[in-house]
């Protein structure tokens, strides 16, 4: 490596670190006066303990015959909450696409809402139930059926089946902002609505030791402007309230990459010091008892829910792995004839923050949506305190799904300022793809320079190397003594593609972890009826029974991916055309090329359309790059005579 590749990879390094620790420094400033306001009013709560009004247990009386569920719905440009009497909480959390008539939502229509809205529309109503809703003239109205399709299904809900097979009926124990505990009936109480209207919905229930009371409200917390997907929920326990939680519910899968990709974590606050802390997915169920959450995060990759305790509760967190046989997804209806996804592997995932032991009042905030970057942040802001410093931080909540994502984050979190940027200029997402490989490749120019010119100069030597071990056939030894020779005479080292590779690494799983990750690209379409969605793979054509790997889709882009894998191989290779003309070692050479373009379309058969694009581009750019660097050496030297 020559001195100004050193010099510039040193630098280049040093001014990622720099921007990497500038932006770290500015967050732990912001988060560190956000610590001390909460300290203050944890302390605040302590010494100024609430005043409660003295609870009288309710008679015994004989147990009431429990009633039919009811379903009662709020509705935003952002949210359609569906609340059942059962637990006085959240069957169903439905998420409206954006449309032309809605251009608040940022959720766009996938494949598999398509699908069930053509293939199983008793499964693509919304509500799912019939319910009761309070119109423009402030009366509660029936309405018998829901509208078929428009939203996506936050949570995992009840499963419509045929005549052939039994319907599933989701325990309400798995519904959201639910009270739960060791005692199995606390998720059955029977809630009576004490207030409906279109902003706010009251739930009361009475046992001998304890009266519940849930007020849910839809409130503009600044500027007459609503939260995006946002949910305020004041929660009221007079008596015994030992042992509750409140849950999360179970969200959907969404199907990332050949799989699901359900993620969980928290946040907390240590020595003035913030960090978000991933918590390993259950077997079964996880309690943990030792630490102050500042909020608890439930996703499946893209979109999920986070529980946000305003005022102080019981320390600790708790994380349950729900059976999917038990808690159904809604893949299970795509496809059904193939049995394409099976209820034991798609198991989801339950989170719970305690309540206060002692009772009384608490406040959460429940962000219910898609995780998008513009939308977190949004609602850090709406709910930032100027003056004290309080942030919520939702916008830590974002994934990287990524094999190496703990290396990798940094990196993808610079590309994604890079592409948002370039998306602001071309209106499409899969341009800004283009484009940012382009200006990667054109960061690490200077690498990718000095190991295409390695293999130029190695390309050159060929045929020699070729006449070396011909005339050393039955010699090895000798021959490898020769050709480390003539490398050093010539100035190769053919170990040089190597360091650009590893220096390079970082950057293109980061690259590879954004593409797989990043919301924005989900439902974002570029080719019609080809490549309808950026995040998952392109459709040229389906089928219905599906074949082992492959599925019931076959997908385009990998293909051609191969097939310019392959060419490169070919056509920028310095072996003969002939193939009679190859040595055996030139043969496995081309053979070993050959077997890596098919397995790199085996590998990119799944990933998301993005990659596969970005992986072209890529391609196309190295192939671009190398045929003008062995131009460049290839050209002949012109000699000035002097006189």
């Amino acid at each position: 490596m020559d001195k100004r590749t050193l010099i510039f990879v040193l630098l280049f390094s040093l001014a990622l670190f720099g921007v990497n620790t500038y932006f770290e420094r500015q967050h732990q400033e912001k988060l560190q006066e956000w610590k001390k306001q909460q300290e203050a009013k944890k302390a605040q709560t302590i010494q100024q303990p609430e005043v409660k009004e003295t609870f009288q247990p309710a008679p015994s009386v004989e147990p009431k015959k429990k009633s039919e569920e009811q379903f009662f719905v709020l509705a935003t440009p952002y949210q359609q909450l569906v609340f059942s009497n059962y637990g006085g909480a959240l069957a169903e959390i439905n998420l409206p696409f954006a449309s032309p008539t809605n251009q608040h939502s940022v959720v766009r229509e996938i494949a598999f809402d398509r699908q069930m809205r053509e293939d199983h529309p008793q499964n693509a109503h919304f509500p799912a139930h019939k319910y009761s809703v309070v119109n423009s003239d402030g009366k509660k109205e029936e309405i018998e059926e829901g509208v078929l399709g428009g939203y996506y299904p936050l949570l995992r809900r009840d499963l419509m089946r045929n005549e052939e097979t039994k319907s599933i009926k989701i325990s309400p124990k798995f519904y959201a902002l639910n009270i739960v505990s060791d005692f199995p009936e606390v998720a059955e109480l029977v809630y009576e609505v004490k207030e409906f209207t279109q902003n706010k919905i009251v739930f009361e229930a009475n046992q001998p030791h304890r009266r519940i009371t849930k007020t849910f409200t839809i409130e503009p917390p600044k500027n007459d402007e609503l939260a995006p997907y946002c949910l305020n929920l004041n929660l009221k326990v007079d008596g015994d309230s030992r042992g509750l939680w409140l849950t999360s519910g179970v969200p959907e899968v969404e199907w990332i990459s050949g799989g699901p990709a359900p993620a969980i974590k928290y946040r907390i606050t240590r020595n003035q010091k913030v960090s978000v802390e991933n918590i390993d997915l259950p077997q079964d169920s996880v309690t943990v008892t030792s630490i102050y959450p500042d909020w608890l995060c439930n996703s499946n990759g893209f979109l999920g829910t986070i529980l946000d305790a305003t005022i102080k509760t019981d320390p600790g967190y708790r994380a349950q792995r729900i059976s999917g046989e038990i808690v159904p997804s809604r893949l299970l209806e795509v496809e059904d004839d193939g049995r394409r996804f099976k209820s034991q592997e798609l198991p989801g995932y339950m989170t719970m923050l305690p309540l206060k032991s002692s009772g009384g009042t608490m406040n959460f905030r429940v962000f219910a949506g898609p995780f998008a970057g513009d939308i977190l942040r949004q609602v850090d802001h709406m709910y930032a305190d100027p003056v004290t410093g309080d942030n919520p931080d939702y916008i830590a909540a974002q994934s990287f799904h990524g094999w190496f994502s703990f290396i990798s984050e940094p990196f993808a979190k610079f590309l994604m300022i890079l592409m948002r940027l370039f998306y602001s200029v071309t209106g499409s997402w899969a341009f800004s793809i283009v484009l940012l490989t382009v200006a990667l490749r054109i960061m690490l120019y200077p690498l990718n320079a000095w190991s295409t010119k390695s293999m130029v100069r190695m390309q050159q030597v060929a045929p020699e190397v070729t006449a070396i071990q011909e005339r050393y056939k039955k010699d090895p030894k000798k021959s490898q003594i020769e050709i480390m020779n003539l490398y050093r005479e010539r100035g190769i080292n053919p170990l040089s593609g190597c360091l650009p590779m590893l220096i390079q690494m970082p950057f293109l799983i980061g690259m590879f972890d954004l593409l797989k990750s990043t919301f924005e690209l989900r439902g974002a379409s570029f080719i019609p009826g080809w490549i309808d969605d950026l995040a998952a793979p392109d459709v040229l054509f389906r089928w219905n029974t599906p074949i082992f790997f492959i599925g019931n889709e076959f997908h385009l882009l990998p293909i051609i991916l191969g097939v310019v894998m392959f060419l490169q191989q070919r056509f920028m290779s310095s072996t003969p055309s002939d193939p009679s003309q190859l040595t055996d070692q030139q043969r496995q050479q081309r053979a070993m090329g050959t077997i890596m373009s098919v397995v790199f379309a085996i590998m990119f058969y799944n990933f998301p359309s993005g990659l596969n694009i970005y992986w072209l581009s890529s391609m196309i750019l190295g192939m671009l790059q190398q045929w003008w660097t062995t131009k460049k050496l290839q050209a002949p030297k012109v000699v000035t005579v002097k006189n």
